[in-house]
């Protein structure tokens, strides 16, 4: 048990993602009350109150963001779910959009009342099937029920929702290439100011929440602020769902309250590493995407799964996908495999990162390949910390985290493959067991995990 549920509350079945099912569950039940007893500006209080933080990955407050809007001001305003989960390793929106795509949108019909919304829309992953289909079916069934549309629950509230499919771009989660991706314009991030609460989608002012934060809405309004702050800790109030994959016995979408012990989740709730390392233990974990820093074993013991205690550590909770890596991996062959992504996601829009992630992922290769020369390591360094700040979006800034996050902790792994011309743990990315590992539906709540997402050869 991983402490207090706010999301995984209901068995998850063939039909649960159904509106019937839903409906017999409570749902769209606090959309009426909002509805009908509710200001605009009450609701976006509320939420302001809960704390709730952005669980995208910037953790920003998300009432903070609803408070710039002005209400009344003649213009239309939008607002965008961040369905994209593009970061390896990160799939616990995907168990919302699959299992509880109603919930997603009661809640995104919530926040279009207290943000004067008409048009919302859901950009999701391209890649993405099952849950495309489950939320486009949902948007079918909430237009037929009378929840979408016109005069919704005969009130004066009109809001249309369009999903929208992305084209596989890793750039297009961040928030201004998103909506320039809506625009039918090429994904480029947008410089900023002015915020997008200020000139967002067709210029004008516009809400981006991700998937899991816009779900946490209609529990916080049902239940109240206070409710929502009693769980998790002061700083981070709540939940976080945790997609956890890689050299781990029970992979899944795990829902985790905020100040829960790290070890604990990961030992016991996770089974720990899987069999089959060099001494079969966890050499080190990805805490929150492959854009944190990691955190070795010894570093996870005290540690609380919060943003306070993960950052004290240096690294973060971030998309809230975490990899398990074994005792026996290669850290140099993992780092090809980032800068691999890195270098292929990259939008080319800014030098530093067109042609840093071009120039890292060739010196890693170089590395892997028997190649390497003396000052490779301090060259890798230098192109990340040039790279920091220097982007318009923060991916150049992730790249430079996770090289630099790794070397700090491995280096004599690189110095030995250097030095040696091979890795010395044989180049290894998985352990035996892995092709075979399963989880348990019951205590990871998911039906939808991977077990080995977040490494790849």
């Amino acid at each position: 048990m991983t402490g207090t549920r706010l999301l995984m509350t209901f068995p998850v079945s063939a039909t649960s993602h159904t509106l019937a099912d839903y409906q017999a569950r409570g749902g769209y039940a606090t959309l009426a009350k909002v509805l009908r007893e509710m200001r605009p500006d009450q609701v976006t209080k509320e939420v302001a109150a809960s704390g709730i933080l952005g669980h995208g990955g910037a953790a920003f407050p998300a009432g903070r963001k609803w408070g710039v809007i002005r209400l009344n001001d003649g213009q239309p305003h939008y607002l965008c779910a961040n369905a994209d989960e593009g970061e390896p390793g990160t799939f616990k929106d995907r168990w919302i959009l699959e299992n509880a795509p109603h919930l997603l949108l009661e809640s995104m019909l919530i926040a279009a009342f207290a943000l004067q919304v008409n048009h919302a829309f859901v950009y999701i992953r391209g890649e993405f099937d099952l849950p495309y289909r489950r939320l486009a079916a949902a948007v079918e069934e909430a237009y037929a029920a009378g929840y979408l549309g016109e005069h919704i629950l005969g009130s004066e509230l009109a809001c249309d929702l369009v999903v929208y499919r992305g084209a596989g771009s890793y750039v297009c989660g961040e928030a201004s290439a998103l909506i320039t991706s809506i625009e039918g314009k090429k994904g480029y991030p947008r410089n900023r100011p002015p915020r997008l609460t200020v000139r967002g989608l067709y210029q004008r002012p516009t809400v981006i929440n991700n998937v899991e934060t816009l779900a946490h809405i209609t529990g916080i309004v049902a239940h109240g602020a206070a409710a929502f702050r009693r769980v998790g800790t002061a700083k981070s109030p709540g939940t976080q769902l945790v997609s956890i994959s890689g050299h781990v016995q029970k992979p899944g979408v795990y829902e985790v309250e905020y100040g829960y012990p790290l070890a604990k989740f990961l030992y016991e709730d996770c089974g720990g590493a899987l069999p089959g390392g060099s001494s079969g233990g966890i050499k080190c974990i990805v805490p929150g995407g492959i854009s944190t820093k990691v955190l070795t074993a010894a570093e996870i013991e005290g540690l609380t799964y919060d943003h306070a205690s993960l950052s004290a550590a240096g690294s973060g909770v971030g998309s809230g996908g975490m990899v398990v890596i074994a005792e026996g991996t290669c850290m140099v062959r993992l780092l090809q495999v980032l800068l691999r992504f890195y270098h292929h996601e990259s939008c080319g829009q800014c030098t530093p990162c067109r042609e840093g992630m071009g120039w890292m992922h060739r010196i890693i290769d170089r590395i892997v390949a028997g190649d390497g020369r003396p000052g490779d390591l301090e060259q890798l360094i230098r192109i990340s910390d040039a790279n920091d700040g220097t982007t318009i979006c923060g991916m150049g800034d992730a790249a430079g985290y996770a090289t630099v996050g790794i070397l700090a902790k491995y280096r004599d792994e690189f110095d030995y493959f250097i030095a040696h011309k091979r890795s010395r743990f044989e180049g290894r990315l998985e352990v035996s067991g892995a092709a075979t590992a399963t989880h348990s539906a019951t205590e990871s709540a998911s039906t939808s995990a991977t077990g080995l997402t977040g490494i790849a050869a």
